[in-house]
């Protein structure tokens, strides 16, 4: 049993254990050696960060099949086993994940003062349980911890949160996905009947009656479209920004808002093919209002977290299009624009901590011309504006022309809709540079003005970095995720 146990945890429960250890070790030491604490919890994160591309080198993109499979059978009772692996879709996710969390490490290092250890612990329990739900095979733990994850998000906010509607924020953002997440329960326990098994390998080979797709289809929506969010279930997410410091609001930015999309992804999709077909009117037409509303509602805001927080339910809903246009190109091309606003989403809302940090305020009228106080910051920000709009060049724009390109073959209006959402996201985010940047200086509300320095900038560089390989060498993406991609439309039977 130990030899078997000790088989199971290699390349891939390697990074999984890693944080799992560094959130236990701080325990056992005492809240006066803080440093102490914030490097153990950087050094296990960034080592797991160092681990997670390894499967990449050994992977094969040739078979649409989960590689480097490992199973543990932790209950006796049921078919139930902790089956890890991965694919092309799920390889990249992992990645983000552990780029993220160092980041958000070093964010909080001086300003997470109080209760220091719980912050390291509370973060790294968070990587633990993201990375499993990217990994794991087993359809109970597919819904155990995706919905595990609000929990330390609920407690980041709840203690760690800039205001004092914090707590209302922290309880909404737990509720909203707590309720979702009974119905995709109820689904799994439906498999469970049908198959005996909670594999999730063997599920995507049963075929279930079309009534039966319809209700799990149904049941699994309202627990992914609470994570996206879809309208009209996203009021949590401008409220959870606004609230969660800015180490919360990076991490949430970048990978719970891809729970739900990796969901349809992962599950009602390949799972449930007719009743997928039978609701994609329904998805065009959530999304595309989506898209329209939030991006007018954007430019009606005037705090700077809830303008990036209604581009974040712009950009996830475009997604959503391309994944129901049921097409290599739709399906691909929503991919990596997931994986590039967890880097651009989370950059900006880096941007507006640097600003929250030494003028203690996010109202956008309080701010103007800090082109002439903080020229760095300002370039920086440009940058993340400019990938924020999808320009060319840009990590976002392939994957979304590829969405355009597969909406359009199903449906000429709904692709036109998604199209003006982006004009529009171009006209909000020049228009918020514009506010914050050009113009002149507002010395009665801003006193005091000092550009970014080098741990901020040092901060910024990864993302630069990702941003622009993204969008000069976008490849890499399609070469490790086509056949899977092509397997799961194959298998759902689009045409």
């Amino acid at each position: 049993m130990l030899e078997h146990f000790c088989e199971c945890y290699s390349d891939l429960s390697g990074p999984i254990l890693c944080p799992v250890l560094g959130s236990i070790t701080p325990l056992f030491i005492p809240n006066s050696r803080i440093r102490l604490i914030r490097l153990i919890g950087l050094c296990a994160s960034f080592i797991t960060f160092l681990y997670s591309p390894v499967p990449r080198i050994q992977f094969d993109p040739s078979t649409a099949k989960s590689q480097f499979v490992e199973s543990l059978r932790w209950l006796p009772y049921e078919n139930i086993i902790f089956f890890l692996g991965i694919d092309g879709i799920s390889l990249f996710f992992v990645i983000l994940t552990t780029f993220l969390i160092p980041i958000c490490i070093l964010v909080g290092w001086s300003g997470m003062r109080s209760y220091g250890k719980e912050y390291i612990t509370a973060s790294l329990i968070r990587e633990f349980l993201m990375i499993a739900v990217f990994r794991m095979l087993d359809l109970l733990l597919f819904y155990v911890f995706p919905e595990s994850v609000p929990i330390p998000m609920t407690i980041i906010i709840g203690v760690w949160g800039s205001r004092q509607r914090k707590i209302k924020a922290a309880y909404q953002f737990f509720l909203y996905t707590l309720l979702g997440s009974v119905f995709m329960l109820l689904a799994i326990l439906l498999i469970l009947l049908q198959t005996g098994t909670t594999d999730l390998q063997i599920s995507l080979t049963t075929e279930f009656s079309e009534r039966r797709q319809i209700f799990l289809w149904i049941a699994s929506f309202a627990s992914f479209a609470v994570k996206v969010p879809m309208v009209p279930v996203h009021i949590w997410l401008p409220e959870a920004h606004v609230e969660a410091p800015t180490a919360g609001s990076v991490i949430l930015a970048g990978i719970p808002l891809k729970l739900g999309t990796y969901g349809f992804l992962r599950f009602s999709i390949p799972m449930f093919p007719e009743a997928t077909l039978c609701f994609t009117p329904f998805i065009y037409t959530l999304s595309a209002i989506a898209i329209i509303y939030t991006s007018l509602t954007t430019s009606r805001q005037i705090d700077l977290k809830k303008i990036i927080a209604y581009s974040s339910v712009a950009h996830m809903n475009l997604v959503t299009i391309g994944m129901f246009s049921s097409n290599i190109q739709g399906i691909g091309g929503s991919i990596p624009p997931m994986l590039s606003h967890g880097l651009v989403s989370s950059a900006l809302f880096l941007c507006v901590g640097v600003l929250y940090d030494r003028h203690k305020t996010r109202l956008v009228r309080y701010y103007g011309g800090l082109v002439s106080t903080m020229p760095n910051l300002s370039t920086i920000f440009f940058s993340f504006t400019l990938a924020n709009m999808s320009s060319p060049g840009t990590s976002s724009f392939i994957g979304e022309f590829l969405i355009l390109v597969g909406a359009f073959q199903r449906n000429s209006l709904v692709a036109t809709l998604a199209a003006l959402g982006m004009i529009l996201g171009a006209a909000y985010s020049l228009w918020l540079y514009n506010r914050v940047v050009s113009g002149n200086l507002k010395p009665d509300f801003l006193h005091k003005f000092s550009d970014s320095n080098g741990r901020e900038v040092s901060i910024f560089i990864p993302f630069l970095v990702g941003l622009v390989w993204m969008g000069v060498h976008p490849k890499v993406f399609p070469d490790c995720m086509h056949t899977s991609v092509s397997n799961l439309v194959q298998h759902g039977k689009f045409h």
